[in-house]
C-alpha cells in the first residue's frame, strides 16, 4: 500500500480516537479502518475456540478473544478474533502497553464481510511479524485453514484433528468440536 508518510496515522494518534457505536477501528498501514462488530454466531465460535485452546495451553501463557496487537510498531494496530501468546513472550510483555508483534497464534473466524485479499494480507502481516501459525476458521464450510511461518498451508475438515504443537507436543483439536452445536449452523 503506497502512501505518503505525512498522510499516515500513527498508533499514538489512533489510540486517541473513540470507537463508534457498534464497531471499532483498526489501523492498517497507517490508514484508519472501520470494523463492524461480529454477529453472535461468530462470537460463539470465538468463545468455543478460546475454551478448547485453554484446556491445552500452558498455565503461564495467554489465550483470549479480541486480542489487540501492533504487528509493526508505528502504523499498525489490529485485533485478532482469538490469539495465543507463549509463556516466554507473555512473561516479557509489558501489561501497561500494547502487545508488540503479532501473537504466536492468530485465529480469524471468517465473516461475510471478510474478503479473501484482506485475510491473505493479515496472514502475511502476522506471519512476517512474530506469528507462528495463522488460522482461518470457515463456519459455512466447517473447515479450518492453518498457515505456518514456513509458508505451509493445511486445510482440515469434519472428522479431522488439527495438531497444535505450539501449545503442547502431540495435542490436537477436533474440527467437529469447533462447530459442534446447532447454534452455529
Amino acid at each position: 500500500m503506497a502512501s505518503n508518510s505525512v498522510d499516515l496515522m500513527t498508533v499514538e494518534q489512533f489510540q486517541a480516537l473513540e470507537d463508534p457505536p457498534g464497531a471499532f477501528y483498526e489501523l492498517h498501514y497507517g490508514q484508519l479502518v472501520l470494523v463492524t462488530r461480529p454477529k453472535l454466531k461468530h462470537q460463539v465460535i470465538q468463545d468455543r475456540l478460546n475454551r478448547l485452546f485453554k484446556t491445552l495451553a500452558p498455565s503461564n501463557s495467554f489465550m483470549s478473544i479480541h486480542v489487540a496487537f501492533r504487528a509493526r510498531p508505528e502504523y499498525e494496530f489490529r485485533v485478532a478474533d482469538v490469539a495465543y501468546i507463549s509463556p516466554q513472550r507473555w512473561s516479557e510483555t509489558d501489561l501497561q502497553g500494547d502487545l508488540m508483534g503479532a501473537p504466536d497464534l492468530v485465529i480469524e473466524v471468517l465473516s461475510p464481510s471478510n474478503t479473501a485479499a484482506e485475510l491473505v494480507e493479515k496472514q502475511e502481516l502476522c506471519l512476517a511479524n512474530g506469528c507462528l501459525e495463522f488460522w482461518i476458521v470457515d463456519p459455512k464450510h466447517r473447515r479450518v485453514q492453518v498457515a505456518g511461518e514456513n509458508q505451509t498451508i493445511a486445510t482440515y475438515g469434519p472428522g479431522q484433528h488439527i495438531p497444535v504443537p505450539l501449545l503442547r507436543e502431540g495435542a490436537s483439536i477436533p474440527v467437529d468440536q469447533i462447530f459442534e452445536s446447532e447454534q452455529v449452523q
